[in-house]
C-alpha cells in the first residue's frame, strides 16, 4: 500500500503503556512471615493455577544425509516440563499438539494423569501454524479451567540443510511453525490472560542456537527462527508487563533425548560434548529448574530475559582454539 507525502507527514505511531509502582499486578509479593522456613521455601517455588503446553513434535521432511533434529515436543522435553509444573502444584494442563505427536506421547500423558489424579489433565489437536485452530483451542481450555496462568511453547522443527540448498517451502516451513507458531500461541494466549486481568507467565522455547552457529550441522533457518524468538519474547514482555504478564525464554542446549539419539548421530553427539565444558548433553530432568522459576512467584521480577541452559556450550569458541578437530564427520576429536 502506498501513501502520499501528506499522510505520511501526519501519521502518528501507538505508545506503549508502561507499568507503574501502583499496578498490584507488577508489585513485588510480600511474603508470609508467619510460614515456617521451609514452607516459604516451598511457597516461592509454587506454580499455581492452569497452564497451556503448545508442542509440536513432527521431524521435518527436508534432510541432507540423513541428518535432522527436532527440539521440544511432548515426547521428551515439553512431557518433562509438565511434570515438573504439576509437582510444583499446578492444578490443569492442557497439551495442545498434532495427532500423530499426540498418539505417540499417550502412554506419557496417561501416566501424568495418574500420577496427578487431582488435576485436570487433557489434550487438544491443534496444529501451531493454524491461527484460527489455536484460538478456537484457547477458547475451549478456557471453558475447562476457567482461566490460563502460564503458557509454554515447545514448537519446533529444523533442517540441516546447506545455504545454498534450502528452498522456500523449507524455509517458510521451519520459520512458520518455530517463529510465527509461537507469535500466535502467545498472541491467543495473551489476549485471555489481559481479559482475566490476573496477570500470568509465557515462556518460549529458543535454543543456543539463537545465540551462535552450531557445529557441524548447518540449519540456517533453525537459527534465524529461534534468533526472532529472543526478540519477539523482548518485545512481548515490554508491552505486557503493565497486565502482570511475564514474557521470558529459555534456551536449551544439546539434550540427551532419543531426538538425538542413533548411530548416525554418534559422530556429531562427538563433536557436541567434546566442544561443551561439562563434556556432554543435557538431560530433559535439567531443564526443568529454569521453567519453574520462570512460572513460579521466585521468578516475579524477572522478565524479557533468556536463560541458557547449555553446559556452558557457548564457550566453545574458546574450546575451538585448542581443540585439534573434528573438523569432518568421523574424524576423532583430540584435546591438546
Amino acid at each position: 500500500m502506498s501513501h502520499s507525502r501528506e499522510e505520511l507527514i501526519s501519521r502518528t505511531l501507538p505508545y506503549m503503556v508502561l507499568s507503574d509502582a501502583s499496578n498490584p499486578l507488577t508489585a513485588s509479593i510480600p511474603e508470609d512471615p508467619s510460614l515456617i522456613p521451609s514452607s516459604r521455601a516451598i511457597e516461592r517455588f509454587s506454580v499455581k493455577g492452569n497452564a497451556i503446553g503448545f508442542y509440536f513434535n513432527q521431524p521435518s521432511p527436508y534432510e541432507t544425509n540423513s541428518c535432522y533434529l527436532v527440539t521440544g515436543g511432548a515426547g521428551a522435553l515439553g512431557i518433562e516440563s509438565a511434570r515438573a509444573l504439576l509437582e510444583h502444584g499446578l492444578s490443569g494442563l492442557c497439551l495442545f499438539d498434532v495427532t500423530g505427536s499426540l498418539n505417540s506421547s499417550q502412554v506419557a500423558i496417561n501416566n501424568l494423569r495418574a500420577d496427578f489424579p487431582s488435576s485436570k489433565i487433557f489434550t487438544e489437536n491443534v496444529d501451531v501454524t493454524d491461527d484460527q485452530a489455536i484460538d478456537s483451542a484457547v477458547q475451549r481450555t478456557v471453558q475447562s479451567f476457567g482461566k490460563i496462568d502460564v503458557l509454554l511453547c515447545f514448537a519446533g522443527v529444523v533442517g540441516c540443510t546447506h545455504a545454498t540448498e534450502v528452498n522456500k517451502d523449507e524455509w517458510r516451513r521451519i520459520l512458520d511453525i518455530n517463529t510465527t507458531g509461537s507469535w500466535l500461541c502467545a498472541q491467543a494466549v495473551g489476549k485471555q490472560m489481559i481479559q482475566q486481568a490476573s496477570g500470568g507467565s509465557i515462556v518460549f522455547t529458543a535454543s543456543i542456537s539463537a545465540h551462535r552457529v552450531n557445529y557441524p550441522q548447518p540449519q540456517v533457518a533453525y537459527n534465524v527462527s529461534k534468533g526472532a524468538l529472543l526478540q519477539l519474547k523482548s518485545s512481548l514482555a515490554a508491552e505486557w508487563a503493565r497486565y502482570g504478564i511475564r514474557v521470558n525464554s529459555i534456551s536449551p542446549g544439546y539434550m540427551d533425548t532419543i531426538l538425538n539419539a542413533g548411530e548416525g548421530l554418534e559422530g556429531t553427539r562427538h563433536i557436541w560434548a567434546a566442544r561443551n565444558p561439562m563434556g556432554r548433553m543435557g538431560d530433559p530432568s535439567e531443564l526443568v529448574g529454569a521453567v519453574i522459576l520462570l512460572c513460579s512467584p521466585a521468578g516475579r521480577y524477572i522478565n524479557g530475559a533468556d536463560i541458557l541452559v547449555d553446559g556452558m556450550w557457548r564457550i566453545n569458541r574458546i574450546l575451538n582454539s585448542v581443540l585439534d578437530g573434528p573438523r569432518y564427520p568421523g574424524e576423532k576429536a583430540e584435546i591438546n
